[in-house]
């Protein structure tokens, strides 16, 4: 039974995508709604990436250090520990699963308002294709702009440790700084990038695909909303798992 309402709910799914990766009608429209979800979904999500990342960079520095306080493991092991924990895992997929809740709840819970007070409906009436012209511009806008987040919760994770080690002595900065640039491998960045293409399109394809299919009223909103990240949760946890076979091998 459980399987059955999976796939069939995957086929709608695939139904809807198809749909939405279409030809723009006005391509005009199109680029404008498409600056206009940047702003909404991109531009309005850096300030919690940096803030988060700021915070996160600062405790794995403090972790790290109390725990291996060992005469046998040199001190800039925290900063080397640091930048490979931030940029091979937080920043991509621990980040995503917090967009998925910030992200995706709002693009499943203003897609389903427009569906239960019959907007949808009326774009349909008109003849549009609803789907491509809600849901398209909000998927290339979250997967476009998705390596920008990405790129700053690195950046203020490591910029987090380092103000650890200027104010409070744990480390000396010069180690801290000698351990981000110790064994340095320039695809983990391409890979954390290349990972967030991935969880970016589920996030906003998911999201929308729930708000789209909401009825009712309010009350089922806010359940599309809460379905919409617990499934682009669970989803985004298990392309991390198979991404990082495929691409660390």
């Amino acid at each position: 039974m459980i399987l059955t309402k999976s796939l069939e709910k995957f086929g709608d799914y695939v139904m809807l995508m198809a749909r939405v990766f279409s030809a723009p009608d006005r391509w005009g429209e199109f680029f404008r709604r498409y600056i206009a979800e940047v702003y909404k979904l991109g531009i309005d999500s850096i300030a919690i990436v940096v803030t988060i990342s700021l915070f996160i960079g600062a405790v794995i520095t403090i972790q790290v250090s109390l725990n291996i306080m060992s005469p046998l493991i040199p001190a800039y092991t925290v900063g080397l520990v640091t930048r490979d924990t931030l940029i091979l895992e937080f920043s991509s997929s621990i980040m995503s699963l917090i967009l998925a809740g910030k992200i995706g709840s709002n693009i499943a819970s203003e897609i389903g308002t427009m569906r239960v007070t019959e907007q949808i409906d009326a774009l349909d009436i008109m003849g549009v294709n609803s789907a491509n012209y809600l849901i398209l511009p909000k998927i290339i806008a979250l997967v476009t702009f998705i390596p920008v987040l990405v790129v700053f919760s690195m950046f203020t994770g490591l910029m987090g440790g380092y103000l650890i080690a200027s104010f409070t002595g744990m480390i000396s900065t010069a180690k801290y700084i000698y351990g981000l640039q110790s064994f340095f491998v320039e695809y983990y960045i391409w890979y954390s990038i290349i990972k967030s293409f991935f969880f970016a399109f589920v996030i906003s394809s998911v999201a929308s695909y729930y708000g789209y299919n909401a009825r009712g009223g309010a009350l089922e909103v806010g359940k599309a909303s809460t379905d919409s990240v617990v499934v682009s949760s669970v989803m985004i946890l298990l392309l991390d798992v198979l991404l990082t076979n495929l691409l660390l091998q």
